[in-house]
């Protein structure tokens, strides 16, 4: 794929950016540059993670979703509420309220995400049983993480897992079945994901591992939490029924993806930088005894994401509630629940090749980066070192970089600056001195 035609849903609005440098010092991929007091997004390097947006005080980082008013594009529209959802309610007591809501703001049909997340753990549990997977296994669910991968630990790659993420699954089986109970064509149907994060936004666009999204658009839980609200009362019953286990309301929050797979040796790791810390120990070859990484880019997993409304800590305590009172009606497992013709019957599995972003390389010719490697490493022995991002740039190393790549000079560097305007006032106090006498 083109990365630089690759969609993001993030955005900068730079009428709104002051220049400062705290984006620039929070990115993980370092695809941020502040050049003439603004804020600019290297699109190659830019994974969607929403970490700009998290962070920004002046709201200069957007994410760019479809509206409600988007599901009238087609004649018939179907929400896909991603579990997280159930999060942003604290007194929530029944999902079916939640569900019940989608539809009196406008979809015609609900299809909980949970479901394709049951799916998605048994096709798991199944691909685990496979020896030829490297060791550990990489969960591919959240796509801020795998395009984290492809920037900074492309020989990890093998390591993902080849399952369609949780919202694909559950869009395939929610208009299959919808068109089979209406007669109606399945262009006819638009499926809506609901969703926490920027990224899930840009899988949609530009998927990961298969050509075509089976979701036909995003809307930010942000404002579909502003309409479902009066919907959605403490007050308020249903007699809608939760669809799915428990364990696919828990992938709502970290650490719930690895307990519905049940590998004997997992961990879940939240946050992106604690994922970065935890891929260059597994690059390193320092976690070989684990099975399976669940990596999740948001702090709580789904229900810290960007565009969630509620406080992640409250949403994952009020998901922790709700999981276990769905155990108490129905205390069953994926592996269990899920029928084994249903497996078969849609695309589960990745069918193109997850390549890597080549956005790191200073050049495709080998002989070339390795000019331009030898020039980095000189320009950086000379810098400060103090990566304080007062260049522009995140890091000193990367100032280097962005110098032999001609986007800035090393006087950009205010100590370089600082250093030279001190040799020169020198220079000038020499030469008004050499002048009297």
């Amino acid at each position: 794929m083109d990365m630089e035609k690759r969609y993001h849903s993030v955005q900068l609005m730079k009428d709104q950016c002051h220049g400062c440098t705290n984006c620039l010092m929070h990115c993980p991929t370092e695809a941020i540059r502040v050049r003439n007091g603004r804020a600019h997004i290297i699109a190659e390097k830019c994974i969607d993670c929403g970490e700009c947006i998290r962070i920004c005080d002046y709201h200069a980082k957007v994410a760019i979703t479809d509206k409600l008013s988007d599901i009238k594009r087609f004649r018939y529209s179907i929400a896909l509420p991603a579990p997280s959802l159930y999060g942003q309610f604290r007194d929530l007591k029944s999902i079916g309220v939640v569900l019940d809501g989608l539809k009196k703001i406008g979809f015609d049909d609900v299809f909980e995400v949970a479901r394709g997340a049951d799916v998605v753990s048994r096709a798991i549990a199944l691909r685990m049983r496979d020896n030829t997977i490297p060791r550990p296994i990489i969960s591919s669910a959240c796509p801020a993480v795998v395009r984290l991968i492809q920037v900074r630990f492309p020989d990890l790659i093998p390591n993902i897992m080849d399952v369609r993420q949780p919202m694909e699954i559950a869009a395939s089986i929610a208009k299959d079945e919808f068109v089979r109970a209406h007669g109606c064509a399945p262009e006819e149907v638009g499926v809506f994901f609901i969703t926490p994060c920027p990224a899930k936004m840009t899988a949609i666009r530009t998927p990961i591992g298969h050509e075509k999204s089976a979701v036909d658009g995003a809307i930010s839980m942000m404002d579909i939490y502003s309409a479902l609200r009066p919907h959605v009362r403490p007050q308020f019953t249903s007699d809608t029924p939760c669809a799915s286990t428990s364990y696919g309301v828990g992938w709502a929050s970290s650490s719930g993806e690895s307990q519905a797979v049940c590998p004997e040796k997992s961990l879940a790791v939240d946050g992106i930088q604690n994922c970065i810390r935890i891929l260059e120990e597994i690059e390193n070859g320092s976690l070989m005894d684990l099975d399976f990484f669940e990596g999740n880019a948001c702090i709580g997993g789904c229900v810290g994401g960007a565009l969630a409304y509620e406080n992640n800590y409250v949403a994952r305590n009020t998901i922790h509630r709700l999981v276990e009172h769905i155990k108490t009606e129905k205390n069953i497992h994926p592996n269990e629940d899920v029928p084994p013709s249903l497996m078969s019957k849609y695309p589960l599995y990745l069918d193109q090749p997850i390549e890597a972003n080549t956005a790191m390389r200073l050049d495709g010719d080998i002989s070339k980066a390795m000019r331009m490697l030898e020039k980095v490493n000189a320009i950086t022995k000379e810098l400060p070192g103090y990566d304080c991002g007062s260049c522009g740039s995140p890091t000193c190393r990367s100032f280097a970089q962005d110098i032999v790549e001609g986007y800035c000079g090393e006087l950009d560097c205010i100590h370089k600056l600082k250093e030279k305007l001190k040799i020169m006032a020198e220079q000038m106090v020499e030469l008004a001195q050499t002048k009297r006498t």
